[in-house]
C-alpha cells in the first residue's frame, strides 16, 4: 500500500467512527448532514484530507479509544458548540489552531462569497469544540501541521475545500 492509499484508509475508517458517533449523537443543533450522510462522510473526508499520516493515526487512536470507553465525540462537541459543558480541554493549542483557521476561512470565504455566508462566529465555535475533543498529541501534531502550512503562506481552508471540488469535479471560477 502506497502513502496516498495509507492516508485515504486512515481517513475512511476515522470517518466510519464519527459516522456511527454522529447518528448516536445527542444535541439541539440540528445539522443538515444528519439526513445526508453522504454529504457528512464528504464533508468528514475534506476536513481530514490536510492532515499528515500522523495526525491521522493519531486521531484514529484518540477517536477508537474513546470509542471503547463509550464516548461519544460528537456528542461531546455539541454539548460544547452548545455551551452546555464545561470544556473537554484547555491546551493552548486550541485557540491558536481555531485563529489561523478563522483566519484561513475569511480569506477563503472573501474569495468565495458566492458559496460562504460569512458566519465565522459559528465556524470558530464549531472548530474550537472539535478541538476540544482530541488528545494532546493529535492538537501539538495539528498545531506542528497548522504552523508550518502558515508559514509556508498556504491556507488549509481553501485547500480542504480544493480537494472537495477536485474529488466531485467541480469547477469554480
Amino acid at each position: 500500500m502506497n502513502n496516498q492509499d495509507t492516508h485515504d484508509t486512515l481517513i475512511e475508517q476515522i470517518v466510519d467512527i464519527e459516522l456511527e458517533m454522529f447518528q448516536g449523537a445527542i444535541s439541539t443543533i440540528h445539522s443538515p448532514c444528519q439526513e445526508r450522510i453522504k454529504t457528512f462522510r464528504s464533508m468528514r473526508w475534506m476536513h481530514h484530507s490536510v492532515s499528515t499520516q500522523e495526525t491521522l493515526e493519531s486521531h484514529l487512536y484518540d477517536i477508537t479509544v474513546a470509542k471503547m470507553h463509550g464516548r461519544n465525540l460528537m456528542t461531546e462537541k455539541y454539548a460544547r458548540m452548545e455551551n452546555k459543558i464545561p470544556p473537554l480541554n484547555e491546551h493552548p493549542a486550541i485557540k491558536t489552531i481555531a485563529a489561523i483557521e478563522v483566519q484561513w476561512m475569511s480569506q477563503f470565504a472573501e474569495q468565495k462569497a458566492d458559496i460562504f455566508n460569512g458566519d465565522h462566529e459559528g465556524f470558530t465555535r464549531y472548530i474550537s469544540a472539535e478541538l476540544e475533543t482530541l488528545s494532546k498529541k493529535t492538537l501539538d501534531l495539528t498545531l506542528q501541521s497548522t504552523l508550518e502550512a502558515k508559514a509556508k503562506k498556504l491556507n488549509l481552508v481553501e485547500q480542504r475545500y480544493n480537494n472537495l471540488f477536485e474529488r466531485y469535479n467541480i469547477e469554480t471560477a
